[in-house]
């Protein structure tokens, strides 16, 4: 399996913490056996490993990022063989790296400064994955999982399960290496140490934010264009449309670096993007990237719900997507059809902002134009 750059299958003392080393893979291995529909018995026998050792993967007593990495291709693979969806499989990679980092954070002994937070930029799949046991929101392509061929039995959970008190020491980890991480080099680690902590719903969570960022002195551009951007987006989550609103006014429309780093940033963040990258300076390249835009703009045609945080940004970025990548609105774009027919609906909101208003229209107007 895959594992994100400078992670390891341990924690920094040799093994993950008792009881925090496999709860999101262990939970996602049940949804593989489940969807097999097989129980813990039979699978263990075409995997011939004993029911003891699948019950412990599931449970994280034995976390799966304790098997050896061969070891867990051939069980890739045996799962494959027995029918198995390659995008759940996708899912366990990123729930193996998702263990690791949790356990890491939750390692006292380990020191904020050596957090693997801050190796490398993360994408959507791993950051939706790492924040399931802590708000308990489903990664996306989990939404849409067929009902498992068996019936379960008795109340199952929902979703991985962290300890209150663990959950609780994530954010607290997160709030101290954010707050620690004030070097130059330390920007993406403190940036993305912010982003994870905007999922604490205590309430103090929203002025901590702000406090943070009133203490930062960006050294240029696109530090304070990222810092604005990540307040904007823990705001928006929160429902604060108004942040956001600011955002797109004040670092976006007519700001061409802004829009570039904008598109830039939303192609890497949803996979577009074909290589890692290990900090954030991609972002400021002039022109976005070689990405086609499909996956963007798909993206962002289901994510406009109108009276939502994200909702202007959305429109926003699609807006300025459809100027660059025009080809995207050919009839044949199944992702276009679905827009050409929420369009009426969205444009009958009477909430709509001006802007995005006048935006939804220039779409509209783009949409006419490839159909002439």
């Amino acid at each position: 399996m895959k594992a994100g750059p400078q992670t390891t299958l341990t924690s920094s003392r040799g093994t993950a913490p008792r009881g925090r080393g496999g709860i999101v893979s262990g939970y996602v291995f049940r949804l593989i056996r489940e969807q097999l529909g097989h129980t813990q018995e039979t699978l263990a026998e075409r995997l011939r490993i004993s029911a003891d050792t699948v019950a412990g993967w599931e449970s994280g007593r034995r976390p799966l990022t304790a098997v050896p990495v061969g070891q867990m291709l051939v069980y890739r693979h045996q799962l494959l063989h027995l029918g198995s969806v390659p995008p759940l499989l996708q899912i366990l990679e990123r729930a193996m790296e998702a263990d690791i980092l949790l356990a890491s954070t939750l390692d006292e002994e380990n020191p904020a400064a050596n957090s693997p937070i801050g190796a490398w930029v993360m994408q959507r799949d791993l950051v939706e994955v790492l924040s399931w046991p802590l708000n308990g929101e489903t990664p996306t392509p989990l939404k849409d999982l067929p009902a498992p061929p068996r019936p379960r039995r008795g109340p199952v959970p929902r979703g991985p399960e962290l300890p209150a008190d663990d959950r609780r020491r994530f954010f607290t980890r997160m709030r101290r290496t954010a707050e620690q991480a004030r070097g130059e080099d330390d920007f993406l680690l403190r940036r993305q140490a912010l982003y994870l902590a905007g999922y604490d719903d205590a309430p103090d969570t929203s002025a901590w934010l702000a406090r943070q960022q009133r203490t930062e002195r960006p050294d240029g551009w696109l530090t304070g264009w990222l810092n604005s951007r990540s307040v904007a987006a823990v705001a928006a989550r929160q429902g604060d449309r108004d942040r956001m609103a600011h955002f797109i006014r004040t670092n976006l429309t007519d700001h061409d670096a802004g829009e570039a780093a904008n598109l830039n940033y939303w192609a890497y963040w949803l996979g577009e993007a074909p290589h890692l990258q290990l900090s954030d300076d991609f972002i400021a390249e002039s022109n976005p990237g070689p990405w086609p835009g499909d996956k963007l703009m798909r993206h962002l045609v289901r994510g406009m719900t109108p009276n939502q945080g994200f909702f202007d940004l959305n429109v926003h970025t699609l807006w300025a997507l459809l100027a660059v990548r025009p080809n995207l609105l050919h009839p044949g774009n199944a992702t276009s059809n679905e827009l050409r027919a929420a369009l009426p609906v969205m444009l009958d909101n009477q909430e709509l902002s001006t802007q995005a208003r006048r935006e939804l229209d220039g779409i509209r107007y783009a949409i006419r134009l490839a159909e002439a």
